[in-house]
């Protein structure tokens, strides 16, 4: 099972607007499409993407004007370079540790 498999509909939805963010792509103050255009671009429900810009306004990524829609937030690109710098360190973390432990086990045989 791949990482894209064993996240959630909606984890993949923060996943991709932030890699965005991060990539340049959405920069600050640019609208992000509204819900019926997510829920049909990742073919999950409304709710999926309601709880995804829930949990990107939560990061502080995004925020909403009522009526007028979502928007990339001033400090969004700052956020995702420390989100960005803090997985890639958890994950040379997890490498150096399945090193280790396939050491151990070699040493153990």
């Amino acid at each position: 099972m791949t990482n894209a498999e064993a996240m959630q509909p909606y984890q993949r939805i923060v996943h991709d607007i932030r890699d965005q963010i991060a990539a340049g792509r959405l920069q600050a103050g640019a609208q992000i499409p509204g819900i019926k255009a997510l829920a049909e671009e990742y073919q999950v429900a409304a709710g999926t993407v309601q709880r995804a810009l829930a949990e990107l306004r939560t990061l502080g990524l995004i925020y909403s004007h009522q009526g007028r829609g979502t928007f990339v937030s001033e400090h969004a690109s700052e956020k995702t370079d420390t989100t960005t710098s803090r997985i890639r360190h958890l994950e040379e973390q997890v490498e150096a540790l399945a090193a280790r432990l396939d050491r151990l086990e070699q040493s153990s045989e």
